[in-house]
């Protein structure tokens, strides 16, 4: 197993952090790296859950993402299976950090033959991620936050996205997610 890990600390509260993750409106406006946008057919957030959407590229490349969401432990921690290829889990975690949150990211890839092919894409890739999730913290929610998505489907709304296929699934992939 070969693990991508970076972390951040967030201007924003846990709560308010946690609730930019398990809104699907707000999720599909920041996952993903820059100038990716999302559009979300099933966000089902709990335990178990569904989560199938299409990351679309910059160039109008689309990346069909299937996960599940393994794990929720509201305002703490949120662990998701990338079921599509390339297979990984990422979790997401939150603590407290003064007035703030540290958040820390680890995307373990379960091939490491995979995982080395796609660490060129993925380590920038997560870090824009985070800084489109700061952008979003932000706004408030308020949908100012830059690579805008769509919420339709069930929930209405890579990875950490995470992407299939050659560069959304590395890229989006980092999204998440």
């Amino acid at each position: 197993m070969s693990v991508f890990r970076t972390s951040r600390v967030l201007s924003a509260t846990v709560t308010a952090v946690f609730d930019a993750i398990r809104d699907p409106q707000r999720l599909a406006r920041w996952w993903g790296p820059d100038g990716f946008t999302n559009e979300f057919d099933v966000f089902e957030f709990a335990p178990g859950g569904r989560w199938q959407f299409t990351m679309v590229g910059p160039d109008g490349k689309r990346y069909r993402n299937e996960s599940a969401f393994a794990d929720i432990v509201p305002g703490a921690r949120v662990r998701i299976d990338h079921i599509s290829p390339p297979r990984f889990v990422l979790t997401i975690a939150l603590t407290p950090a003064g007035s703030g949150t540290h958040l820390s990211w680890e995307q373990a890839f379960e091939d490491p033959a995979v995982a080395a092919s796609v660490r060129r894409i993925v380590e920038p890739a997560n870090e824009q991620n985070l800084d489109r999730l700061a952008a979003e913290l932000r706004t408030g929610g308020e949908g100012g936050g830059e690579g805008g998505g769509e919420g339709g489907g069930e929930a209405g709304g890579e990875a950490g996205g995470e992407a299939g296929g050659e560069a959304g699934g590395e890229a989006g992939g980092e999204a998440g997610a």
